[in-house]
């Protein structure tokens, strides 16, 4: 993948991302567009541009007629006001996190954490585009940029012999000292996605308006592949071997939260999703959408609430289990009984019942990244300049 998290931690560490406010258009500002995208009274030419030129002003549309799309496992969060921070009372006293208003615009959120088979799409592409690179299966565009030969990369058969040996041609594969039993493999620490963004809010700033484009470009590197030994390290009286070595890779935990993620790692998803997103569109000569991005922690939290007020749960307030004893979350319940809750480590991402905004698992099951970087003073000083 990118608004998360009051969450235990059961494991290290998935995403789950949401699309920026703007994202696929709010309702006023797509009226707005629509108008303007028809012409004057809806007349547009055959050809959907602009009409003649007759001295008036009918508006020119940026592109063909825009339908606001739903993004595929989004749902749509409404705007609103809610009660930020602890919803019961701070018994010490220590203001570290004082319940305050916050309003938040709407946005669309994904359904579920990011789970391993939406998180491997992600690794795949990146393999395939250094590998592509590697052998030489490239294209050229006219001013002399290299993209993947996708006709060509759908040819490569990655079991077969002459593909290994075509790949052992290049670095890409483990050294012979780092295999078992000769058996060759691609290396994960090769698998590296290039960051490419542009930093809007350097370039917003006025001491920096003379500057030049490329001064508010970033790129960097990022390794795609999550820290699989996560399981052990953070676990250590714990046999959790059999986690490290199949949890990410086996399909039986598809549609489980991807853990081992980092924050770069997590922002880099973010940003491979919305370069994918927008170069299909732009393929189909159809308007780009907003970035990707982690959500803030007032958006997490407030998709986590599904619009109650002051709850201590997202289901609501005091009590952990249902009407049938069922737990309503995956966390450590009373003195350490872990399968007690149905998930002995995690449980599928769209474990238990949603809540009211169709949000899945926004308490337990493993810990969420957002954009912001918690501070426990934040709220309690002011600098005056």
């Amino acid at each position: 993948m990118s608004t998360f998290e009051s969450k235990i931690y059961i494991c290290p560490i998935p995403i789950r991302m949401k699309a920026q406010s703007h994202y696929y258009i709010i309702p006023a500002l797509l009226a707005a567009i629509l108008l303007t995208s028809c012409g004057i009274l809806g007349k547009k030419n055959k050809s959907g541009g602009a009409l003649p030129n007759d001295g008036q002003v009918h508006g020119v549309s940026p592109g063909s007629r825009y339908v606001l799309p739903k993004p595929p496992g989004m749902v749509y969060i409404p705007q609103g006001t809610f009660h930020m921070g602890p919803s019961d009372e701070d018994i010490a006293y220590a203001f570290s996190a004082r319940n305050r208003s916050v309003s938040i615009s709407g946005f669309w959120m994904d359904a579920t954490e990011i789970t391993n088979n939406e998180y491997r799409q992600f690794v795949y592409w990146v393999r395939d585009s250094v590998v592509a690179k590697k052998i030489g299966y490239v294209k050229a565009d006219k001013e002399g940029n290299e993209y993947v030969d996708q006709a060509k990369m759908k040819t490569f058969k990655w079991g077969d012999p002459k593909s290994i040996e075509l790949l052992g041609q290049s670095d890409i594969l483990l050294a012979p000292d780092d295999r078992i039993f000769g058996k060759k493999e691609i290396d994960p620490s090769k698998i590296v996605y290039q960051v490419e963004r542009f930093n809007l809010k350097e370039a917003a700033k006025r001491e920096n308006a003379n500057k030049p484009r490329s001064t508010f470009i970033e790129r960097f590197p990022v390794k795609a592949y999550p820290d699989t030994l996560v399981w052990i390290r953070d676990f250590s009286y714990s046999y959790n071997e059999p986690m490290t070595q199949r949890y990410f890779s086996h399909p039986a935990y598809g549609n489980y939260p991807v853990v081992g993620v980092t924050w770069k790692q997590a922002d880099a998803f973010c940003n491979w999703r919305t370069h994918y997103l927008n170069a299909f569109l732009e393929s189909k000569h159809r308007a780009q959408e907003s970035d990707f991005r982690l959500p803030t922690e007032a958006q997490w939290e407030y998709a986590a609430r599904g619009g109650r007020a002051e709850s201590m749960f997202p289901w609501g307030n005091y009590y952990l289990r249902n009407k049938k004893g069922c737990l309503l979350a995956n966390f450590k319940p009373g003195r350490g009984n872990y399968p007690e809750d149905g998930g002995f480590y995690t449980v599928r991402a769209d474990a238990y019942w949603p809540n009211d905004f169709g949000l899945y698992c926004m308490a337990g099951n493993v810990a969420e990244w957002t954009s912001s970087i918690y501070y426990e003073g934040s709220y309690n000083f002011l600098l005056l300049a």
